[in-house]
């Protein structure tokens, strides 16, 4: 792990130039001091670390310093990172625990100031961070950006509070993130128009070429649930100092087999130019967030990866400012016991609170969709049992409910499509934006215990199903998000609950990420929060039965 005199030789990649050429490189106090052409090479290649350009590290479950911990591994060094999820359980106070507990790590993580904390005013969250709080942050060294401006319609209709949050983040030279799923033409030049340079959320090619052409640039997004790299990966070549990757939201299991490392591979499986997927993945963050991350070249911080080669991309050894991270996919980063931190008001509830009372009727009806955050809007017959709306298993119509996590409240609840149970329920404290407790299930018994488990340990991920005897429980101490174990460790615990829901039924490729979605509606159609089911195209509520 030293960061004093170091010579390594190897295929050195120099994604500016567009060459690989045998090197030896001088490191010395963290910086490349030179890079020498040699005659020869062991084989191996040298390249600047991967970046995410924007995560949610609240969303692998683990704190700052365990992400660092997981993610150099694979050879990413920084991150760009937007703590609003925290921040709606805590305001400002969940930011500085992130910024706290990353500065126990050498891992790069770049924060942004949340810009929509709460994200909608039709929710009940944990907190607000005001526009003059996110002025306050703005002027924080450590936080480089505006982190997404998810209140799209604020924007287009002039909302003075969005406007000034851009206006503070520009007028301090730090860019805005974006967050505009499916706007397109006239819309989307008005809102990048209106000082926002980025966009993680197309799911088509089409919105994206929109985007593009009124100067935006693209982070093409692959997580554990919103899943948009095929869509969009030919953008690389086509706009390479345009495009960026990132992954948004990924639990655990995922972070533990990989990360940016596993999206060039893609890329260039694809057929898509080296150097281009290269440009995307280590060089343009550092353009667009003006990030001290080093580019391996002279007089840089020594930021930089050794991997075997240029099609498998296994990384062999990470530096970070000259320390070495990560060997042979062993972390050298000494582990950190997180602080616990948290604003919970654990309310059980009772199966009778989740029962719909109705004689028939036609059903608005969420449809979640494997590998994307918007859902459809489906129009359902009701099932009726003693004058009551209940779940038809043999239909795949399952019941949801969003329970307030911060006050005693009446659980809102709707029907939903795609989750696949047959048996059981299951239940999460993640639930986008707010983090209320979110839960689906086949009864109303199980549901009401899958909530209540999580609402026994203040937050965490649940399954139950009393006709097997089982509850399974992944505590969330931190914030009802995060966990304080390792990624190995919280990572064997959420593939328990994963391998359970898919044994009941769901055929998800990440159920709980997309239970955790369900709730944040400024995604479109239709979504549910704590206080009622929402219109996410008409930003209203809308009643659960039409006719």
């Amino acid at each position: 792990m030293s960061v004093g005199h170091q010579v390594l030789v190897g295929n050195l990649v120099d994604i500016a130039a567009r060459r690989v050429f045998a090197a030896e490189v001088t490191v010395a106090e963290g910086r490349v001091v030179s890079i020498r052409p040699v005659d020869q090479s062991p084989g191996t290649y040298l390249l600047p670390g991967f970046i995410d350009a924007h995560v949610h590290v609240e969303s692998s479950m683990l704190v700052p310093t365990e992400f660092a911990r997981a993610a150099v591994q694979h050879g990413t060094v920084a991150s760009v990172s937007d703590p609003h999820e925290i921040g709606n359980v805590l305001g400002v106070a969940g930011v500085q625990y992130m910024l706290d507990n990353a500065s126990a790590s050498p891992f790069k993580f770049y924060f942004g100031a949340p810009s929509c904390v709460p994200a909608t005013t039709f929710e009940t969250t944990g907190a607000e961070i005001t526009a003059r709080e996110v002025e306050e942050l703005l002027d924080d060294p450590r936080i480089c950006y505006l982190s997404e401006m998810m209140n799209f319609p604020g924007v287009l209709h002039g909302d003075e509070q969005c406007l000034a949050k851009i206006a503070a983040a520009r007028q301090r030279g730090k860019p805005v993130d974006g967050h505009a799923p499916g706007l397109r033409g006239e819309e989307a030049a008005r809102y990048f128009g209106a000082g926002i340079s980025t966009d993680h959320e197309c799911f088509t090619k089409e919105e994206a070429l929109d985007k593009l052409a009124v100067g935006c640039k693209i982070s093409i997004r692959e997580g554990s649930a919103a899943r948009n790299f095929d869509a969009l990966v030919t953008l690389i070549q086509e706009y390479p100092r345009q495009t960026m990757l990132c992954s948004d939201d990924k639990h655990p299991d995922e972070l533990l087999n990989g990360h940016i490392n596993v999206l060039v591979r893609r890329a260039i499986a694809q057929g898509i130019d080296l150097f281009d997927v290269l440009q995307a993945a280590c060089l343009n963050p550092i353009e667009h967030y003006q990030l001290d991350v080093g580019q391996l070249r002279e007089g840089d911080p020594a930021d930089f990866i050794e991997v075997n080669s240029l099609q498998e991309f296994q990384v062999l050894r990470t530096w970070i400012n000259g320390e070495l991270v990560d060997e042979q996919g062993a972390t050298t980063i000494p582990r950190v016991e997180p602080a616990v931190v948290n604003q919970f008001v654990a309310t059980r509830i009772e199966p009778l609170q989740l029962a719909v009372a109705g004689d028939a009727g036609t059903l608005q009806t969420i449809e979640a969709l494997d590998g994307q955050l918007i859902t459809n809007r489906l129009a359902v017959e009701a099932k009726v049992e003693a004058g009551n709306l209940v779940c038809d298993l043999d239909n795949d119509l399952l019941k949801m409910a969003v329970v307030n996590r911060y006050q005693a409240a009446p659980p809102a609840v709707a029907f939903v499509k795609n989750f696949g149970l047959k048996c059981g329920a299951m239940a999460s404290s993640v639930a986008h934006d707010s983090h209320n407790v979110i839960a689906v299930g086949t009864n109303d018994e199980d549901l009401a215990a899958a909530i209540n488990a999580v609402m026994d340990c203040s937050g965490g991920l649940s399954a139950v199903c009393r006709q097997d005897g089982l509850q399974l429980v992944l505590p969330l101490p931190v914030a009802g998000l995060m966990a304080t174990g390792t990624c190995a460790e919280v990572a064997a615990a959420y593939e328990q609950l994963d391998t359970t829901v898919k044994q009941w039924g769901s055929r998800l490729r990440a159920p709980y990420m997309t239970l955790s979605f369900m709730a944040l509606l400024v995604i479109p159609e239709l979504k549910l929060s704590d206080l009622g089911l929402f219109d996410g195209g008409k930003f209203e509520f809308t009643p659960l039965l039409v006719s």
